[in-house]
C-alpha cells in the first residue's frame, strides 16, 4: 500500500506557474465566442457585452472556460521578457468587442469598450492578482504586446489608464513623461537603444538597430497600450519618452 506524507515536510523552494496576464478581445459575438472558446482555443475566462443582442443573460456574467490551475491555449506563437510558451505562464481573459471595417478604407474602426464591461474586468483582474503575486504590473499586457506581428488585440480603445488606476496593469508617471519629452523634443536617441529599451520593458524585438518591420510592428502595439492618441508606429517624441519612463519606473536593477 502507498502511503504519502504530505504534511510533516514542506519545501519552500517554489513558484507558482502564472506570471502573466493577457487580455484578449474576440472580435464576434457572445454565440461565436463560446463556440470558438470551447473548441480548438481556450480562455480562462470570457466576459460578455450586454448591447450583444446574441448574449442571452439580462446581466452581465464573467464566464469560467478552464481553470487557472490548466494551460488554456489562448495566446499562439508569443513572447515576453524573452519567454515563450506563454500559455504554459499565464492565465487569458477573452473580451467579447467587435471592431468594425471602415466602410471607405481597408482599416478597423475601435468603438468604445461598455463601462460595465471595464467594472467586471477590474474585479475580475484584481481577484485574479491576489491569487497570484508573480503577475506584476509589467506582466498585465495585451495579446498585441506579446504578438505584435499578428494581433491587435485589445486594441487602441482599451482603457489600460483606467486599470492601472484601479491597481492592475502598470502606466509612466507623467512628470517622468514629460522630463524624457523634453530631451526627446529635437532629437530622438538611436533606434539601437529604443529597441534596448523595448526590450528591457518585456516587448519581443530584435536588436537590430534599424527602423525595419518588427521594430514598426512592436512600436505600433506600444502605442496602442501606452499611447493610443497615435498608433501608426512611428517613432515621436512622446511615444519615446513614454518607453523611456516606463523603463524607469518597472525595470531599473533591484
Amino acid at each position: 500500500m502507498l502511503v504519502i506524507d504530505d504534511s510533516t515536510y514542506r519545501s519552500s523552494s517554489y513558484n507558482s506557474r502564472i506570471r502573466f496576464l493577457v487580455i484578449h478581445y474576440t472580435a464576434i459575438n457572445f454565440v461565436s465566442s463560446v463556440a470558438a472558446l470551447t473548441s480548438k482555443v481556450s480562455a480562462h475566462y470570457l466576459i460578455p457585452n450586454l448591447t450583444d443582442n446574441s448574449y442571452p443573460e439580462a446581466e452581465l456574467r464573467v464566464f469560467k472556460l478552464v481553470d487557472e490551475s490548466q494551460r488554456a491555449w489562448h495566446a499562439g506563437v508569443s513572447a515576453w521578457e524573452d519567454r515563450i510558451n506563454i500559455n504554459d505562464q499565464s492565465i487569458g481573459i477573452e473580451i467579447v468587442y467587435q471592431p468594425e471595417q471602415s466602410s471607405t478604407e481597408e482599416k478597423l474602426l475601435f468603438p468604445d469598450y461598455p463601462a460595465d464591461q471595464i467594472e467586471q474586468l477590474i474585479l475580475l483582474c484584481k481577484d485574479i492578482l491576489q491569487r497570484h503575486p508573480d503577475i506584476t504590473p509589467t506582466r498585465v499586457i495585451g495579446h498585441s504586446d506579446i504578438a505584435p506581428a499578428r494581433k491587435a488585440d485589445p486594441g487602441p480603445k482599451f482603457p489600460w489608464q483606467r486599470l492601472y488606476s484601479e491597481g492592475v496593469g502598470a502606466w509612466y508617471d507623467t512628470a517622468t513623461l514629460d522630463y524624457y519629452r523634453n530631451q526627446f523634443r529635437k532629437t530622438l536617441p538611436p533606434i539601437h537603444e529604443i529597441q534596448q529599451q523595448l526590450k528591457s520593458y518585456g516587448y519581443p524585438i530584435q536588436l537590430t538597430g534599424k527602423q525595419d518591420k518588427q521594430t514598426l510592428q512592436v512600436v505600433k502595439a506600444f502605442q496602442m497600450h501606452f499611447n493610443p492618441a497615435s498608433y501608426t508606429g512611428c517613432l515621436d517624441a512622446k511615444t519615446v519618452a513614454a518607453i523611456y519612463a516606463l523603463v524607469n519606473k518597472y525595470c531599473q536593477p533591484s
